[in-house]
């Protein structure tokens, strides 16, 4: 596509725009690789270090609650900031946190007064609190990884190809989650974990190799990662004009009363924030207790359910591609139209799951469900970046994401909780299918919602 009629300038802008979506994809991979590594992790440290399911559900809730209010107020923070050095500052501090978790015990060692030298040494109640300490600090610097993209895609990519780009970019969530889903699967299935010499503290690999990786790409980052166009030295991207009526403040003491009626007023963004809720919900079954659940409830080994995991995940990179696709060609942009048929499939395939026999075929149903849900979790970013324009993209997604994570955080301890209860994995299935067709209901009410608020 065309951006300006100087050809020079339209070339280093088109290279300078794949280059920002590469890195940020690249990058918030990485981030990926640090946030979900805990949930392969969790058998290891149930049978390992003797934490429960409701304990680990708790740190999932209250993990997923800092999360979203971290993406809440640094989306504020990151449209007033660069985000290169956020992006920076999120990535080395969660290097460094994943180093600290693989050390828990020891940590752990220094409040309970015991001698370290294992899990085994430290009381459960110390090694619980520094588990969930860490785990709080960590979900609180990845909340410093989506503003600042959300931001540069704003600014470097037109509101005509943004379903279509920014889905695309949306596959670092699917990549990131399942290469982490298959290299900790593979390390928590070198031996059985609390065998006699093999599996024991291999929870603690899951942590330190993918700190290897963070430092690695942090150092990438500080060389690679663009800032926004002005920055770089380039003209605005044409097509993002406000429109008079959607943004008349023009000085910058009006800048919040702006933020306010283009965010925090806006029917359609809280809308965008409750679906959120059913979405991230029912994604938080598979990412947050898919490893647990598949080993428990259909017999797979952790090496297989990394393997399952891995391809929920790539199902939901097509599934973001075919949506951002098929929002910009077919449905003009108006992206909730899409997502009704969406939800409505991923609820029936999630309670397919379940009755479907264990192996390829129940394993087929879930990872079709990936490829459903995923599209609409890509387009409710699309559709708040559209509707705030990009003067207020980190502040509409750090919203929408403050949603996002209410529904991760209860659904994480609602799902662990209800599975310990009635002894399986039938009921937190049923419930999660429930949560995708509110979903589906709740994008019906946005049928008629514009695609966008620039001037036309």
């Amino acid at each position: 596509m065309k951006l300006f009629d100087d050809p020079a300038t339209d070339r280093k802008f088109g290279r300078m725009q794949w280059r920002m979506l590469f890195a940020t994809m690249i990058g918030y991979t990485i981030f990926y690789f640090m946030r979900k590594n805990f949930s392969f992790a969790m058998p290891g440290l149930q049978q390992d270090c003797g934490i429960s399911k409701p304990m680990l559900g708790n740190f999932l809730f209250w993990g997923g609650i800092v999360y979203g209010l971290s993406k809440f107020l640094n989306g504020i923070i990151g449209d007033k900031v660069s985000p290169r050095k956020m992006f920076c500052l999120g990535l080395l501090v969660c290097t460094l946190v994943n180093v600290a978790f693989g050390f828990a015990p020891q940590i752990a060692s220094l409040f309970s007064g015991e001698a370290a030298g294992g899990a085994a040494s430290s009381s459960t109640a110390a090694l619980a609190w520094t588990f969930g300490l860490l785990l709080v600090l960590n979900q609180f610097f990845q909340g410093t990884g989506f503003p600042p993209c959300a931001k540069l895609i704003a600014f470097w990519v037109p509101p005509k190809e943004l379903a279509t780009k920014m889905s695309v970019w949306n596959t670092s969530h699917s990549i990131g989650g399942g290469l982490v889903a298959k290299v900790c699967g593979v390390i928590m299935g070198l031996g059985v974990i609390g065998s006699a010499n093999q599996g024991v503290g291999m929870w603690r690999w899951c942590f330190w190799a993918m700190a290897i990786l963070g430092a690695l790409g942090l150092l990438l980052m500080l060389v690679w990662l663009p800032g926004t166009p002005k920055d770089e030295g380039m003209p605005d991207l044409p097509g993002t004009k406000v429109s008079k009526d959607a943004d008349a403040a023009k000085a910058d003491d009006a800048k919040d009363l702006s933020a306010m009626r283009m965010v925090f007023l806006n029917p359609v963004i809280w809308m965008l924030g409750f679906i959120n809720v059913t979405i991230n919900a029912v994604r938080a079954l598979v990412a947050d207790w898919g490893p647990t659940m598949l080993q428990e409830a259909k017999g797979f080994t952790p090496s297989e359910s990394g393997t399952v995991i891995m391809l929920f995940e790539f199902a939901g990179i097509v599934g973001m591609l075919f949506a951002g696709w098929a929002t910009d060609r077919i449905f003009g942009g108006r992206a909730p139209r899409l997502c009704v048929f969406l939800m409505l499939l991923t609820a029936a395939l999630f309670a397919a799951f379940w009755f479907l026999p264990s192996g390829i075929v129940g394993a087929a149903a879930l990872c079709l469900g990936g490829f459903c849900v995923y599209g609409p979790q890509a387009l409710t970013g699309v559709t708040a970046t559209n509707l705030s324009t990009n003067r207020f993209a980190g502040t509409s997604i750090g919203f929408v994401s403050l949603f996002s994570y209410v529904g991760v955080s209860v659904a994480g301890k609602v799902f662990g909780n209800l599975a310990q209860s009635s002894g399986g994995w039938h009921l937190p299935l049923m419930v999660a299918a429930s949560t995708a067709a509110t979903g589906a209901v709740l994008f019906a009410f946005l049928w008629r919602t514009r695609a966008n608020a620039y001037a036309q």
